[in-house]
């Protein structure tokens, strides 16, 4: 390519002058972080945006805190935008946020939301141009548009949901391109609602944004919980959850893989919980029945595993195999 035009090009440049790896921060699960990148140790990609969606109680405020508190722990500027006023800082802390350092936000509409991430941004960046910026959005399905919030009434109509698509659509156009250039995580929370008279296919559709937010999102995860999967103490009492986490979209690595996690209310996410299925999927590990094998290790079962696989000098060799 000829310097002269290199040279007169003011918007654009080579490919390989281009930094488009700007970090991850990792989801506090080693499955969750391989299928978001390929890579148990990384996680979230920094400059895009992550939705994460389900029904109730299947942890994905869980995911989002753990996000946060990952982030904290490298040093980086962490914000919540907490449309649903239902922040915990004591279940926060259980899971390892440092309130004190982090940015707390509250505002009425989905505009405003909006417009205070894109203002907290650019006042970060006033005095730290590089440190990276994780935004948890917690949810895009509670912010009211504007227009609704200056209602009169509690009525609504068949294009209300329209109409708060497109201001999502608008909100999301302003926003997407400060995130690669300044180094901004977004982590939107979603809820799932279920269509009227479905009668074939899945009824099931996220509750905000439309498709505009689908187009605008590089990963997106659809989190699940079976009631058959809590997790009871001795007494009965539930204590946590285990679930599934299935990635619908990827722009980091290969898309449609699926995570086991487990959740515990007073611990939080089980780092290596999930790690087995993955390590069989990618013949890391072999499998026979209940019995699993590396190598020429001895077998094990997966109850084996997951006590001791962080521990235990018995899967030293395993952990050291995918980087952990």
């Amino acid at each position: 390519m000829r310097d002269d035009v290199i040279k007169s090009l003011k918007t654009a440049g080579l490919l390989s002058d281009q930094n488009l790896d700007l970090g991850f921060v990792s989801t506090g699960s080693y499955a969750l972080n391989k299928i978001c990148s390929g890579d148990y140790q990384k996680g979230i990609p920094i400059g895009m945006i992550t939705q994460f969606h389900g029904e109730a109680s299947t942890a994905k405020t869980v995911f989002v805190t753990h996000i946060l508190a990952n982030a904290q722990k490298e040093g980086y500027y962490t914000i919540l935008i907490d449309a649903e006023n239902a922040y915990n800082s004591e279940f926060a802390a259980t899971l390892g946020i440092d309130s004190a350092n982090l940015i707390y936000a509250a505002p009425p509409t989905l505009e405003d939301c909006f417009s205070t991430m894109e203002s907290l941004i650019k006042e970060i960046r006033e005095v730290d141009k590089e440190t990276p910026i994780v935004i948890g959005y917690d949810s895009i399905a509670v912010s009211p548009s504007k227009e609704e919030m200056t209602k009169t009434d509690y009525e609504s109509h068949q294009m209300t949901g329209a109409m708060r698509a497109k201001v999502t659509g608008a909100c999301l156009r302003k926003i997407n391109p400060l995130l690669r250039e300044f180094g901004v995580a977004l982590v939107i929370v979603n809820q799932i609602r279920n269509k009227v008279g479905v009668m074939y296919g899945d009824p099931r559709t996220p509750a905000a944004g439309g498709k505009s937010l689908e187009y605008y999102l590089g990963l997106n995860f659809m989190t699940s919980a079976p009631k058959n999967e809590r997790i009871q103490d001795d007494n009965k009492s539930v204590v946590g959850i285990r679930g599934k986490v299935a990635n619908v979209k990827n722009k980091v690595t290969k898309p449609f893989q699926d995570a086991e996690f487990e959740l515990l209310y007073d611990v939080g996410l089980t780092p290596h919980y999930g790690v087995l299925d993955l390590l069989v999927k990618d013949k890391i590990v072999e499998r026979s029945g209940a019995w699993y094998q590396f190598g020429e290790e001895d077998k094990f079962q997966a109850k084996t595993f997951n006590e001791g696989f962080m521990t235990d000098d018995k899967f030293k060799t395993l952990r050291e195999k995918i980087g952990l």
